[in-house]
């Protein structure tokens, strides 16, 4: 029955997009997929109608329902029969498309290229997340390339300059290709500045902080971005992508940093700051870990500081998935930067021991570290332990499920369905 409906979908996937012809800016990668392409579509909107994937529709159920511009119907048969019905009578339609293109197993990305052959691809980073179903990974890269060979002709490929994977795709890219990063010649970001409020009580609703940067375009100054509530490198480079994305398709780069500035926010679970009880702060990542990006989140809170007191710092962190052979080894990595930058650490999950023994190892207290079976019980330790000013970091992979955790100590528990991933009814069944 699953293979019917995805042939199904894919007929009419295909057909919507024959007779509607929009441009399809198609965007792949271990890491920043979503935050680049809510950042893309802000961006891109200024000048055109633009559709983006919603929420996390990256597979071949997801980017059809975007295409089609649907939601899943899951289980409901009715829902689907309507789904089906209704694509045939679509009237109007975006001109411009925003897809994830997710990868989890091989051949993924040549289906989704099959469906929707991209007018720019983008790809904005790689991470081992994923490798456990590859041989290695290297397989994995060569999976995630694909998207770089089959772009339309005279299309565009866009690449993060900052990850050495993705820059070695620069070969094979059958298109004309565009770099970003924090060292690029072109489309780069300078003197990038975190700024706390300086009166911040970590308040429901208050703006904490501010990221500052100065933004460079093909070359040319355009001047100051400000990220409210965004911390550091990670959203910078997602704005980043998306106005390198605007420029190539005729944006006025100034009118995206002024939508940026004002509409661009975090998303749920992916590095977004939350009021926390007893007058701290949550930096809820808990969406899902790749290494890559769990890396960058210990690095924005090494960086982190938000009054002219010392905050503790306290990491939570639940094990990463879909590894492979390379879990032990991106384990032990993380718990060596955990030790450069927690004052506490807090583990979740069987492969986190290897993360703890490897912060012991690298000079971290064994009293500053404590270790849980499961995000709940995590969550109820760190209820009794924090206190007024700390930071808490918290991120791991969906299996993890550490939004548990931030729920047990965010201000507003009540606005949970609103703040964070995973809280529609099947979720929060498990």
């Amino acid at each position: 029955m699953k293979r019917i409906f995805i042939y199904l979908l894919g007929l009419r996937t295909k057909a919507i997009i024959a007779k509607f012809k929009p441009k399809i800016v198609a965007i792949t990668g271990s890491v920043g997929k979503t935050s680049a392409k809510e950042a893309i579509a802000l961006a891109l909107g200024t000048k055109f109608n633009v559709r983006t994937a919603y929420k996390n529709y990256n597979n071949e159920f997801g980017v059809p329902f975007a295409v089609i511009g649907a939601k899943s119907p899951n289980r409901n048969p009715i829902a689907w029969l309507m789904l089906f019905f209704k694509s045939f009578f679509i009237k109007d339609y975006p001109e411009v498309l925003v897809l994830e293109y997710g990868v989890d197993k091989p051949c993924d990305m040549d289906y989704l290229c099959s469906l929707a052959k991209p007018d720019i691809a983008v790809v904005t980073g790689i991470s081992t997340i994923h490798a456990g179903n590859f041989k290695n990974i290297e397989a994995l890269v060569q999976e995630k390339a694909k998207i770089t060979m089959c772009v339309n002709h005279g299309g565009l490929v866009v690449l993060n300059e900052d990850d050495e994977k993705v820059l070695a795709m620069e070969r094979d890219a059958n298109e004309r290709v565009v770099k970003y990063g924090s060292k690029s010649l072109e489309n780069t970001y300078e003197n990038m500045i975190l700024s706390a409020e300086p009166d911040a009580h970590f308040s429901p609703g208050e703006i904490f902080l501010t990221t500052v940067s100065d933004i460079i375009i093909h070359g040319e100054r355009f001047g100051e971005i400000r990220l409210n509530n965004m911390i550091g490198y990670a959203p910078m480079m997602s704005v980043l992508c998306a106005l390198t994305v605007a420029h190539e398709m005729g944006v006025s780069v100034a009118d995206a940093i002024k939508t940026l500035s004002n509409k661009y926010h975090a998303s749920a679970g992916r590095l977004n700051p939350i009021a926390g009880i007893k007058g701290s702060l949550i930096i809820d990542d808990s969406y899902n870990a790749a290494p890559a990006a769990m890396q960058n989140g210990l690095e924005a809170l090494r960086i982190f500081r938000l009054t002219e007191d010392d905050n503790r710092k306290i990491v939570a962190l639940g094990s990463m998935a879909e590894l492979g052979q390379y879990s032990d080894q991106e384990h032990r990595l993380i718990g060596m930067k955990v030790a450069e930058v927690a004052d506490v650490f807090v583990a979740v999950g069987e492969n986190m021991r290897v993360a703890v023994d490897a912060a012991i190892e690298a000079g971290m207290y064994r009293e500053a570290i404590e270790w849980f079976a499961t995000s709940e019980e995590a969550g109820r330790y760190l209820d009794r332990e924090i206190q007024e000013g700390d930071i808490v970091y918290v991120k791991g992979s969906q299996s993890s499920r550490m939004e548990k955790v931030v729920k047990d100590i965010m201000a507003e528990p009540l606005r949970a369905s609103e703040l964070l991933v995973r809280q529609e009814e099947k979720w929060l069944k498990i």
